[in-house]
């Protein structure tokens, strides 16, 4: 892959203006819209990535307290990624047309019911509704977001902003580590998803009453024409160039970190709870550093002549590099692998940026949502599977699988991101 290859998929160019008050003043527009809009946004998405990754941490008591099986607990996990993904056309829809802050402010009211019910729950069906809710409930959180930044940042801001956002919900994942188990010391898992439905609620008044509506930003026409542009974008070679690569790297990392990274580290490592809390705190500092670094990773790429095409290959090879570091454990320091997997498993997440810059503004929302659709779908795929590939083995006297089983769980994802890269990189014929 190189900085002169012939891309023929060339990306159209955007059809965008920045908002009038950062075209007028640009540092009291960028600052007002870090306030009122970021700031609400990166509040809702810190707790989409905080439900996301608990499980990692809460997984032993719900083992204890409801008997869940490898299957069983992966099912439950995952049943948030299911509903995620299956709600994100309609989401994209619902962006464009009514924009993100009705959208998502509302949306954060049922992820707030959701962790109630989690709480409440006594039987592994009722973990999994819950679990659907809280998922439906946090779908938009990046994407609503992301189309909040498009509408009120100006397009050459937007990778660096982008960066800092899911930043934000890097923090959410070292809240989910050492801190929930540093809680479980004082509390239990229902009283902490309680006072998590609580918070949700909050965020979801933040956004409503905060977030200003951009005028005629929303998206005009027939319903119709909307859904049959979503066609457009599922037929476009240059977003199926791109997204798989996105899908099966970012869903390998959000099944990983959270879920199947705890039971990895306390039965093939032999940590102890402690322990494993440290090392998944690890993963969300390096998670932190990348996904902030990513903007100066593309920037330098960029600077060398790449495109961003080629610049989310490269992330592909990294997250390669980081899995397999994982699987042969040759790093010195387990704290270096898990922080090294943390920090490059989700740097494909710059596709994003590619193809806000590849669709035009009316057409972001469903576009970013297009793709999170097998991002999501993919991350269900993996959770669950990887729980149903640990399940073939039997498990030994304590409880616990042996450490072939999650080595073949962790390979197989491994060898979809390798199908991923070579998919990308694969020669194509020139096209019109």
């Amino acid at each position: 892959m190189s900085a002169s290859e012939t891309d023929t998929e060339t990306p159209t160019e955007p059809i965008s203006e920045p908002a009038p008050e950062l075209a007028d003043a640009p540092a009291a527009g960028m600052l007002r819209a870090m306030l009122l809009v970021f700031m609400p946004f990166a509040c809702g998405y810190f707790f989409s990535y905080f439900y996301r990754s608990v499980n990692a941490v809460v997984a032993p008591y719900l083992r204890q307290d409801i008997g869940l099986g490898p299957a069983d607990l992966g099912l439950m996990s995952a049943a948030y990624f299911l509903a995620f993904a299956a709600f994100q056309i309609p989401l994209g829809l619902l962006l464009d047309r009514y924009g993100p802050r009705r959208v998502q402010g509302t949306l954060y009211c049922v992820a707030a019911l959701g962790a109630l019910l989690f709480a409440k729950g006594e039987s592994v069906s009722t973990l999994i509704i819950a679990r659907a809710l809280i998922g439906f409930g946090v779908s938009g959180g990046l994407m609503a977001g992301l189309k909040g930044i498009v509408l009120w940042f100006p397009l050459k801001r937007v990778p660096l902003v982008n960066s800092w956002y899911f930043a934000c919900g890097g923090m959410g994942v070292l809240a989910a580590t050492a801190p929930v188990e540093i809680a479980m010391q004082t509390m239990d898992w229902r009283d902490m998803f309680m006072a998590l439905a609580g918070v949700t609620l909050v965020v979801a008044a933040l956004v409503l009453l905060v977030v200003p509506e951009r005028p005629n930003s929303t998206a005009t026409g027939r319903l119709s024409t909307q859904i049959r542009e979503i066609g457009q974008i599922y037929r476009d070679p240059y977003f199926w160039r791109l997204v798989p690569l996105m899908a099966v790297c970012s869903g390998s990392y959000m099944a990983i970190q959270g879920l199947w990274a705890g039971p990895w580290l306390s039965e093939v490592d032999g940590l102890n709870q402690r322990e494993v809390a440290s090392h998944l705190t690890v993963m969300a500092i390096g998670m932190i550093i990348g996904v902030i670094g990513s903007g100066l990773f593309a920037a330098f790429l960029q600077r060398l002549g790449f495109d961003l095409a080629s610049v989310c290959g490269f992330a592909g090879l990294f997250s390669i590099l980081g899995m397999f570091f994982l699987i042969t454990d040759i790093l010195p320091s387990r704290y270096l692998l898990w922080g090294f997997v943390g920090a490059v498993v989700i740097l494909t997440a710059l596709v994003f940026a590619a193809l806000s810059q590849h669709f035009p503004l009316e057409q972001s929302a469903r576009a970013n949502t297009a793709a999170n659709v097998l991002v999501f779908g993919t991350a269900f795929a993996f959770q669950w599977g990887m729980g149903w590939i640990i399940e073939q083995w039997p498990a030994g006297a304590g409880g616990a699988y042996p450490k072939i089983a999650y080595l073949w769980a962790f390979m197989a994802v491994t060898l979809a991101q390798v199908l991923s890269f070579v998919w990308l990189v694969w020669p194509r014929r020139n096209r019109r």
